[in-house]
């Protein structure tokens, strides 16, 4: 878990999870769109509370993450990444794009915390979030296959660089 690391970059500031995010998160993650956009189930403010323990003057408007399933050395090793601008007013300004820029860029550059391969990099996204599909398609990640079974498609870093 990264717990004193601050990405900056020109309109973004990422910044670990903290207990004083966690209400406005959770405001956030009430939204039924939002969960369906982020295929998430609700929680409650207390399971937030317990998730923000395991897992700033700047305003919070949304997350990015990146899951980590295995060890980077083996063979079926992801890095499942998610992004999420929750403040309406917010999205459609280039946050997203350049938070995943700076997030992609710290897992797989050198020194990283991660060092994990961008070819090992998976997203997985309702099928009819075009918004959140073509944010990906700029950082080059393509469809690979629709999962039927939870309305959503898998996407895969196809190569080059993050830039858009």
């Amino acid at each position: 878990m990264i717990t004193d690391a601050v990405i900056k970059g020109d309109k973004v500031v990422l910044v670990p999870y903290r207990e004083e995010h966690v209400e406005k998160y959770h405001q956030w993650m009430s939204d039924p769109r939002l969960l369906t956009l982020t295929a998430s189930e609700p929680l409650t403010l207390e399971e937030e509370y317990e998730m923000q323990k395991c897992s700033s003057t700047f305003p919070m408007v949304g997350d990015v993450n990146l899951f980590l399933k295995g060890h980077p050395s083996d063979e079926d090793f992801e890095a499942e990444v998610e992004i999420m601008i929750a403040e309406s007013d917010y999205r459609r300004r280039g946050l997203a794009l350049e938070a995943l820029q700076l997030m992609l860029s710290y897992a797989t550059g050198s020194p990283s915390a991660f060092m994990c391969q961008p070819l090992s990099q998976v997203i997985r996204v309702a099928r009819d979030n075009r918004p959140s599909i073509s944010l990906f398609e700029k950082l080059r990640f393509s469809i690979v296959r629709v999962v039927q079974v939870f309305d959503e498609v898998e996407m895969r870093f196809v190569g080059g660089t993050y830039d858009n």
